[in-house]
C-alpha cells in the first residue's frame, strides 16, 4: 500500500487521551490512513493534548513549531500535510491556536473527535482552518467504529467522561463537560470485542469514574460496582481496573466489590490532593483529611492487600509551610505505593487562577522535592516488600533486552522477566528477585 496516507498521533496527558487517540486512529483507518512514527512521512499530524498544567500546553506550541517547518518542507516536495490539534488544549483555547500557528488546519475538542475524518476532508476542500469545539448532542461513542483492534493484552475502555465536582484548580468540567456515562450494554459490547481479540486486562476510565451511572437495558441506572460485576463474568477477561476516582463517590457497594471480586485488581488510585483541610476546602474537594483516612481504613478492611496511589498538588494559593507539613503527615499516615505529584499551575478560567497569595515558584519547587522524596521512599519500600514473593504477572510487551518480556503485577508494577514471546498475553507466576528504579525483575515459575 505505497499510496496509503499516513498519520502520526502524539498523545499528551492522561489514559483517557490514550484511549481517544486509539479511537481516532481507528476512525481514520477506514479512510485509508495507516499510522507512522516518522514525522517526515506523515500526511496528517494529530496532537492529542492535555490542559491540566501550563507546561503541557506550552509543550504543544513548542512541538507545533517543528511540525510547521516540516509541513513547509514537505510542501516544497509537492506533498500535502494536515495538522490537527485535538483534546483539552483544543477545547480550551480554540481559535487562539490558529491565531498563534496559522499552519494548523483543524482544532477539535475531545467531544467531537468522531467527526475528525470528515473535518479533515472539509478543511482541505475549503482551504481554511476549521474549529470544532462544541459539545455535539449525538453520542460520539456510537459514531465510532464498533470493532476495536487492541494493541496488547491490556486495554483502556472509557465508561464515563466529564466531571460535576468543579474543583477550583481543574479545567476538566470546562474541557470535557458535565458527567456523562455510557450505557452498560455498549460498554459490555466493546469489552467483549476486546476480549475476543486477545485482551486479558481492561482498565475502565473516567474523569470521575466512580460517579458512573450509565443505564441498564431496562433504563435503571447502574453503578460502577454493578458494571464491574457484570464485566467480570466475561469469559477470557482475567483482570479489571478503574481510574480515576473521587473520594466522595467511593460508596459501600464499590468498596464491597474490592472485597469479593477477584478479577478486580488490588490497586486503587484515590487522589487526595492535600493534607490540609483549609486547602482542601479552597480546592472545593468536599472531603476532609479525616474523612479520607476513614475511607482508606474501610477500603483496607475490605481488601487488606490493596495498594494505593494518589495525586498531590503543592503550592496551592496561600498554602503555608505548616499546611504543607500536614500533607507530609497525611502521606506518612496513609502510605502510598505510587503517586503523581504536581506544582500548582494556574489554569485560565478556573476559580483558583484568580486567587491572591500565589505561592512563589521557588517555594513550590522546594516543597515538590521534599514531597517526592517521601513518596519515593514509600514506593521503594512497597516494591522491596515484594522481593521473594511470587506475583501473577500479565506479560504484554517485549522488553528492551533480547529474550525479555515486560508485564504488570496486580499492583500495577512493571515486571521484567526472561521469557519466550509465546507468553505474551498470558499470566504467569513470577518470583520477584530484585527491585529496579521503576520496576521489578523476577523469574517465571514453571507451570
Amino acid at each position: 500500500m505505497t499510496d496509503a496516507k499516513k498519520v502520526l498521533i502524539k498523545t499528551f496527558g492522561c489514559q483517557m487521551n490514550v484511549y481517544d487517540s486509539e479511537r481516532m486512529s481507528e476512525s481514520l483507518s477506514s479512510r485509508g490512513y495507516i499510522e507512522t512514527v516518522n514525522l517526515e512521512d506523515a500526511d496528517l499530524v494529530i496532537l492529542n493534548t492535555c490542559h491540566i498544567r501550563e507546561k503541557a500546553a506550552e509543550k504543544v506550541y513548542s512541538d507545533l513549531g517543528r511540525i510547521r517547518q516540516m509541513k513547509e518542507e514537505r510542501a516544497k516536495a509537492g506533498k500535502d500535510t494536515a495538522i490537527a490539534i485535538a483534546g483539552c488544549v483544543a477545547q480550551a483555547e480554540g481559535s487562539e491556536i490558529t491565531r498563534r500557528v496559522p499552519a494548523v488546519d483543524l482544532v477539535i475538542g475531545p467531544q467531537s473527535y468522531h467527526l475528525l475524518p470528515d473535518l479533515i476532508v472539509k478543511a482541505k476542500a475549503e482551504g481554511r482552518s476549521l474549529i470544532e469545539t462544541t459539545f455535539p448532542e449525538d453520542d460520539k461513542f456510537a459514531a465510532l467504529p464498533q470493532e476495536r483492534a487492541p494493541r496488547s493484552a491490556t486495554a483502556f475502555l472509557t465508561v464515563q467522561e466529564g466531571c460535576d465536582k468543579f474543583c477550583t484548580f481543574c479545567v476538566v468540567p470546562y474541557t470535557r463537560g458535565v458527567e456523562f456515562s455510557r450505557p452498560v450494554a455498549a460498554i459490555e459490547k466493546e469489552a467483549r470485542s476486546l476480549v475476543s481479540r486477545g485482551v486479558r486486562e481492561i482498565t475502565l476510565l473516567g474523569q470521575n469514574v466512580n460517579a458512573y451511572h450509565g443505564d441498564n437495558e431496562d433504563g435503571t441506572p447502574a453503578s460502577l460496582a454493578s458494571l464491574i460485576r457484570r464485566l467480570a463474568r466475561l469469559d477470557g477477561l482475567e483482570r479489571l481496573r478503574y481510574m480515576t476516582s473521587h473520594p466522595r463517590d467511593m460508596g459501600d457497594d464499590l468498596i464491597a466489590v474490592h472485597s469479593d471480586e477477584r478479577k478486580l485488581m488490588p490497586f486503587l488510585h484515590l487522589p487526595v490532593q492535600s493534607g490540609s483541610d483549609r486547602i482542601l476546602a479552597g480546592m472545593n474537594r468536599k472531603h476532609t483529611t479525616a474523612e479520607y483516612i476513614r475511607l482508606v481504613e474501610r477500603i483496607r478492611a475490605a481488601r487488606p492487600d490493596i495498594a494505593l496511589s494518589t495525586d498531590i498538588i503543592v503550592g496551592f494559593p496561600s498554602e503555608t509551610d505548616a499546611e504543607f507539613e500536614e500533607t507530609l503527615d497525611l502521606i506518612r499516615h496513609v502510605g502510598f505505593a505510587q503517586a503523581f505529584t504536581f506544582k500548582y499551575s494556574p489554569r485560565p478560567g478556573t476559580p483558583a487562577s484568580g486567587l491572591d497569595d500565589q505561592v512563589p515558584e521557588e517555594v513550590k519547587s522546594d516543597r515538590l522535592t521534599r514531597l517526592q522524596d517521601l513518596l519515593f521512599e514509600q514506593q521503594s519500600n512497597f516494591n522491596s516488600q515484594c522481593v521473594g514473593k511470587t506475583l501473577p504477572v500479565l506479560f504484554d510487551k517485549p522488553g528492551r533486552n533480547p529474550g525479555q518480556l515486560v508485564g504488570r503485577s496486580p499492583y500495577l508494577q512493571l515486571v521484567h522477566a526472561d521469557a519466550d514471546r509465546a507468553l505474551l498475553g498470558q499470566i504467569r507466576p513470577v518470583e520477584i528477585s530484585s527491585v529496579n528504579s521503576n520496576s521489578l525483575s523476577g523469574v517465571i515459575h514453571a507451570a
